[in-house]
């Protein structure tokens, strides 16, 4: 392809451009907050809230930005595995798995890097414009309309087309103004508050990295039983901690308030409470709803299209698989494209390949927060006999090394949520359920 756009500029896109990089003689991204400074960007409003990078997406990074990781913590990042990263259910420490790695960073930190090493490649350069529709000529996307800061619009010839404009994109408003159907959105409410304080970090917890603590079958899933949090050893000697909250639970921006939540909490998250200074106020978040949107529904699809990131999908954030989402994704356009279709036909190998990733994570998120009392559904058939399974292997896991690893793998995205009811799981569950009681 000679020229490929990418609208947005945040991670989905930058990861989409560095994939597009090795097919298209030109990338071009769209990006109109790219000249004001990452913690004042407007296009993901939830930055500066704790993200955390699953070893998949670590992994994935790692593949499309050779040597990515020990730039990263040589600049101030902390690289954890083994006990350093430390899961907590219902309050009681998981066994580790020693083979998984994450890395403490805030967003924009890793998001920054990312960006320095995408536009440092020969063929990218990145547009400080508003994208404002796409053009659909002989059944494919050939062009993209934007708006320049001092409101001149102009059109950009496309090959190929990838939408990285999150969860607000309006890709599917220009589809239908071109004629083309716009895909089903389908939508869990959630009503999820989440909250994220800095601390100075001094010689507390030499050895922890990442500590997440979630409410699990003991406590019926209930943030107001079993505080959910968790805290990531970041750049600039700081702590990061979050804490979460479903509808009226929800934290607010009060520091007070905040430290006596952090002193509910599980034992290290506990420490920096009391031991750490906080920096300034917790900045607060709020999600009403997790949303997919279903591509390959459609009846037809124009070429030349591709949709990545929260654009896709966006799961409810608690459980940390957004990069994770990203990264997944751009590799499964990096496939597609080596397939040898043309870039010009309907990317519906793309969007196949995609959906296997974005339904695991769909599967694994809303499961889980069917647990709570006031989502309402849609039940998947079977409902029932999935929670009940489910609080048996995370009993399980919680005592069980051999049970946790296969967890802690579909937690970070290594496996896919089929392999918690493969049968030997669900026999060593028993087994050790049954052990424990006796």
């Amino acid at each position: 392809m000679r020229r490929a756009v990418v609208l947005g500029g945040s991670i989905a896109g930058l990861l989409a451009a560095r994939v597009l990089h090795d097919f298209a003689d030109e990338v071009t991204i769209l990006e109109p907050d790219h000249e004001r400074a990452s913690t004042t960007r407007s296009g993901a409003p939830h930055r500066d809230q704790l993200h955390a990078l699953l070893a998949m997406g670590h992994e994935q990074l790692e593949r499309l930005f050779p040597a990515l990781t020990e730039e990263m913590t040589e600049a101030g990042a902390h690289l954890g595995s083994g006990e350093q990263i430390q899961f907590y259910i219902d309050g009681k420490l998981k066994p580790p798995v020693l083979d998984i790695r994450m890395l403490g960073a805030t967003r924009t930190f890793i998001e920054d890097h990312v960006r320095r090493r995408v536009l440092d490649l020969p063929r990218i350069k990145i547009l400080p414009h508003r994208s404002t529709g796409v053009r659909v000529t002989a059944g494919r996307v050939d062009a993209i309309s934007y708006a320049t800061a001092e409101g001149h619009r102009s059109e950009l010839p496309a090959d190929f087309t990838v939408d990285a404009m999150g969860r607000s994109s309006r890709l599917s408003r220009w589809l239908e103004k071109e004629g083309w159907p716009a895909p089903r959105v389908e939508r869990m409410r959630i009503e999820l508050g989440y909250a994220t304080a800095r601390f100075h970090r001094g010689h507390e917890l030499p050895d922890t990295v990442i500590a997440h603590s979630t409410p699990g079958p003991a406590s019926n899933y209930l943030p107001s039983v079993c505080e959910p949090g968790a805290l990531t050893a970041v750049e600039n000697d700081r702590w990061n901690v979050v804490l979460a909250g479903y509808t009226g639970y929800r934290p607010t921006s009060d520091p007070s308030a905040f430290l006596t939540r952090m002193r509910r909490c599980v034992a290290p998250i506990q420490q920096v409470a009391d031991l750490c200074t906080m920096e300034g106020e917790p900045t607060t978040f709020h999600v009403r709803d997790s949303r997919r949107r279903h591509y390959l529904e459609l009846p037809r699809l124009p070429g030349g299209l591709a949709v990545i990131g929260d654009a896709l999908v966006s799961v409810n954030p608690i459980y940390g698989q957004g990069l994770t989402l990203c990264a997944l994704q751009a590799s499964a356009l990096d496939r597609h494209l080596r397939s040898g279709t043309s870039p010009h036909h309907p990317a519906t190998g793309y969007f196949r390949r995609a959906n296997t990733v974005v339904s695991a994570a769909w599967q694994l998120s809303t499961t889980a927060d069917l647990a709570q009392p006031h989502v309402t559904g849609p039940y998947p058939l079977g409902y029932s006999v999935i929670r009940w399974a489910a609080d048996r292997v995370t009993e399980a896991s919680i005592v069980d090394s051999e049970i946790n690893r296969t967890f802690m793998d579909v937690l970070h995205m290594r496996r896919h949520p089929r392999a918690l009811t493969n049968p030997r799981v669900l026999l060593r569950t028993a087994r050790t359920l049954a052990t424990r009681t006796t």
